[in-house]
């Protein structure tokens, strides 16, 4: 966890065109960072049975928002678009310059890739494939999930270099993701590590859709059994932005989902492997549905004990720099939700979960 993160908060930056930003702040950071929330990212991460193009549009209106405002700050130079093949095409960043007219010097392409040895156990990282263009004084721009961030820091390692080669900098990095805390810790370090020979390195601008969650952590298969480390994310001990918390905690289900936004690259482009995913962890929770303590799960998606003083659930949820109006309607919101689950089963999620899922993505299930 980063040193402090229990005195972060998200304070409102800007609200325009259905866009709410927050500006993430409680601490000195080197780099700034932002979550933004807006209709479609909160359905795409409430409802997985959203997959294909939809995925990208879903993702369209946020970032031409957040493009808006990084240009009218002057955050933004000439821009060099950097694809970290395949989950990072979901991420709308030429359409989204090109809608608020920003030049788009050139766009590079990179593939990495996991290396496993004989044994299948993963033996690293390696760049398969890269294309990478120079444009000194640029920012690089790039759209990627963030769980781990092994793949992101080796692919910004590589493009690190091969500028410093070729005797060019970059004025900054913005980076817009889905993930977690982690990448603001790994970013952190990045970006004194730059400074080092890049002593004019403004730093990254992190734009996190509909907020900074938490990953379960090596050995932890959570409540559930069967939650995987260093991949799912869930809101524990991450910062949620209000209007998704509203959303999400307005319909019984999709808390208790395995993962947020799921694998971003099978949903896009391999809907079969995302349907598989998806059912075979509901099936998984309806197997064990007799052996899971439901409060136990309910406060493990929740993030805290239950039940909880307004105080300290205002300081678990980072909400201190909110409007006190706003946080007394969410905590209420909250206690009415867990009022409304009582009498209810795992059994009865999961057999819901995995009928409606199926019926909603029939035509993309090959039996």
């Amino acid at each position: 966890m980063i040193k402090n993160w229990n005195q972060v908060t998200i304070t409102p930056e800007f609200c325009d065109q259905g866009v709410d930003c927050y500006r993430v702040t409680g601490k000195e950071f080197l780099n700034e960072y932002y979550v933004v929330s807006e209709a479609e990212t909160r359905k795409l991460m409430n409802r997985p049975e959203i997959v294909g193009y939809e995925v990208y549009k879903s993702l369209i209106n946020a970032t031409s928002q957040m493009m808006y405002f990084l240009k009218e700050k002057k955050s933004i130079t000439t821009a060099n678009i950097l694809s970290i093949l395949r989950g990072a095409l979901n991420y709308p960043l030429e359409e989204s310059c090109y809608r608020e007219h920003i030049r788009v010097h050139d766009i590079s392409f990179m593939s990495c890739e996991r290396v496993f040895a004989e044994d299948g156990s993963m033996n690293g990282l390696a760049v398969k494939y890269s294309k990478l263009t120079v444009v000194p004084g640029s920012t690089l721009m790039i759209g990627d999930i963030i769980a781990s961030g092994e793949t992101m820091i080796y692919c910004l390692r590589s493009v690190i270099e091969h500028y410093r080669a070729n005797n060019a900098e970059l004025r900054n990095i913005l980076f817009f993701t889905i993930g977690g805390w982690r990448g603001v810790e790994l970013l952190e370090k990045f970006t004194a590590e730059i400074r080092e020979f890049w002593p004019n390195f403004e730093g990254f601008i992190t734009v996190y859709y509909e907020g900074i969650f938490n990953c379960y952590e090596p050995g932890d298969k959570g409540v559930s059994g069967i939650n995987r480390a260093l991949i799912d994310f869930y809101w524990k001990d991450g910062i949620v932005a209000p209007a998704f918390r509203r959303q999400t905690l307005s319909m019984r289900d999709p808390l208790f989902e395995k993962c947020t936004i799921y694998d971003g690259g099978a949903r896009r482009y391999e809907i079969q492997e995302h349907i598989q995913e998806v059912l075979e962890f509901w099936e998984g929770l309806l197997e064990r549905a007799d052996v899971i303590d439901f409060q136990a799960l309910l406060e493990e998606k929740l993030g805290h004990s239950l039940p909880i003083s307004y105080e300290d659930w205002v300081a678990s949820c980072h909400y201190q720099g909110l409007p006190a109006d706003e946080c007394q309607w969410l905590y209420r919101q909250e206690l009415g939700f867990v009022e409304s689950l009582k009498g209810v089963t795992v059994k009865q999620i999961a057999e819901d979960r995995i009928r409606e899922f199926k019926t909603e993505l029939k035509k993309y299930i090959l039996n």
